[in-house]
């Protein structure tokens, strides 16, 4: 017998935490979202899949269980989201850079590392990276990719500073201090309006759905 519980609804669907006999389960399911954006939820969506599937068995990352036209079907993890877990041991934060090297290797740039809900730390304190909906994967590290991939570890280290700033190196202080191009340009044009909409017409923000990203009651 299966048991629902809902996480979050927006504009481009629903997850839900999904208990079963099999296992627990997080799904992201599109069919409810608005008629005007359903076609970027579901583009979404395959992005993600596609980025899981590349990451298959990488601990520290969901394994995608299923895809289909509306839905997705992914591994629970158990744990907090970083704002609530509030990771204080340098630990995590060295766990969490061998893990985005990984993603890296794989030709793999994460891409939203900035808002803290992406980040999971697991019941036995380890990190967990979630949400690949705008994830980017490059076969060839091209100049993009690179640029890309800087900036997951900046966000990175931003979070470290914020949680267990005693612990950052000298050469992680050097990058925090020295932003990429495509972040300067983001950072002075598309950041502002990207804030009005996300904020002011859709009434989201960063750390909307941080509460339950992994967790089942």
């Amino acid at each position: 017998m299966k048991q629902s519980k809902l996480l979050k609804r927006d504009l481009f669907g629903e997850v839900r935490a999904m208990s079963s006999d099999e296992g627990d389960m997080i799904v992201r399911d599109t069919n409810s979202a608005s008629p005007w954006v359903r076609w970027l939820a579901r583009a979404l969506m395959r992005r993600e899949a596609r980025i899981l599937a590349l990451l298959d068995h990488l601990h520290g990352i969901p394994t995608l269980f299923d895809v289909n036209r509306t839905c997705l079907c992914r591994q629970f993890m158990a744990g907090a989201p970083m704002q609530e877990a509030k990771p204080a041991h340098p630990a995590y934060f060295k766990e969490a850079a061998s893990l985005l090297r990984k993603l890296h290797r794989l030709g793999v740039a994460h891409n939203d590392l900035a808002k803290e809900p992406n980040f999971l730390v697991t019941v036995e304190g380890h990190p967990v990276f979630l949400d690949f909906q705008l994830a980017v994967s490059s076969r060839r590290r091209s100049p993009l990719f690179r640029l890309l991939a800087y900036d997951d570890i900046r966000h990175l280290l931003k979070h470290k500073r914020t949680y267990c700033q005693q612990a950052l190196t000298g050469r992680e202080q050097r990058i925090l201090a020295n932003p990429s191009l495509l972040a300067k340009i983001w950072m002075q044009t598309f950041k502002p309006v990207y804030l009005f909409v996300t904020r002011r017409v859709l009434g989201w923000s960063d750390r909307e759905g941080a509460v339950n990203r992994g967790q089942v009651d």
